[in-house]
């Protein structure tokens, strides 16, 4: 029993020795706030991290927590952890629902929203940021929406409605992806039903031109020429210099690095 204590006793003092230094350890909050923002400042996104959540875990009654956790978002953002930043800003949300900062946490959140990861390689696989998933589009839209009908004087106000605009044709553009998806497999009522929500649900958009001309085509494979007649007559009066009658629909391109264009 002697010699059990002794190495537990031996044990325990070994692995104590092992443990990892912390050089914060006797930090007071307003030194290692400030160690934080000058790492986010000069792009250490590790270190910066680890300031704010130390801030936050050792004080987190005040205006340092507060804004460490704001900072701990964006740096979550910069390294390109997503879900981490949108969960430390859904936080930020229900404990200080009222901050001034708040217009800053809903433009970062449509920010990230707007910005998946995977579209950092977009210009090599030439993807249209239309066949993206359209939920992060409209989820995007809606933290957009929501600072500038709560916001509407924030700096971020006029940055959120260009983006807003963005999305609502990119939504748009998608609806005519599916729609273009259907008709090329003869699935034409799909096509029309999918066509006509970009009619109705994203009136005076570009896509308004292809979306009358999937509806046009659509019914005459389906033998209605009444009804295809009605859309060509609206697609004319809409877009007189349209050059898809003529033409037809323009084929996808693709980057040579996207191997959907091997298909």
């Amino acid at each position: 029993m002697l010699l059990l204590i002794m190495f537990l006793a031996l044990s325990g003092c070994s692995s104590f020795g092992e443990d990892e230094y912390d050089e914060t350890a006797g930090w007071s909050v307003e030194r290692l706030y400030q160690d934080g923002k000058e790492e986010m400042n000069a792009g250490n996104w590790t270190v910066a991290a680890e300031r704010f959540t130390a801030v936050e875990a050792r004080y987190p009654f005040g205006p340092f927590a507060q804004q460490s956790l704001i900072n701990l978002a964006y740096v979550q953002w910069k390294q390109s952890e997503p879900e981490m930043a949108l969960a430390t800003i859904s936080r930020f949300q229900r404990q200080y629902p009222n901050h001034p900062g708040s217009d800053y946490m809903l433009f970062l959140r449509g920010l990230i929203l707007f910005t998946p990861p995977s579209s950092r390689l977009a210009f090599l696989s030439q993807q249209d940021p239309a066949e993206r998933d359209p939920r992060a589009l409209r989820e995007s839209y809606a933290a957009f929406e929501e600072l500038i009908t709560r916001f509407p004087q924030s700096r971020y106000a006029e940055d959120a409605r260009q983006r807003m605009n963005w999305l609502v044709n990119t939504m748009a553009e998608h609806q005519v992806h599916a729609a273009r998806f259907y008709y090329e497999r003869q699935g034409y009522v799909a096509a029309i039903n999918r066509a006509q929500s970009v009619l109705t649900d994203y009136e005076g958009v570009p896509a308004t031109e292809e979306a009358l001309y999937i509806i046009m085509m659509s019914y005459q494979k389906l033998d209605m020429p009444d009804m295809s007649k009605d859309a060509e007559r609206v697609l004319l009066a809409n877009f007189p210099n349209t050059q898809l009658i003529a033409k037809g629909l323009p084929k996808p391109t693709y980057s040579w690095w996207n191997p959907l264009g091997y298909f």
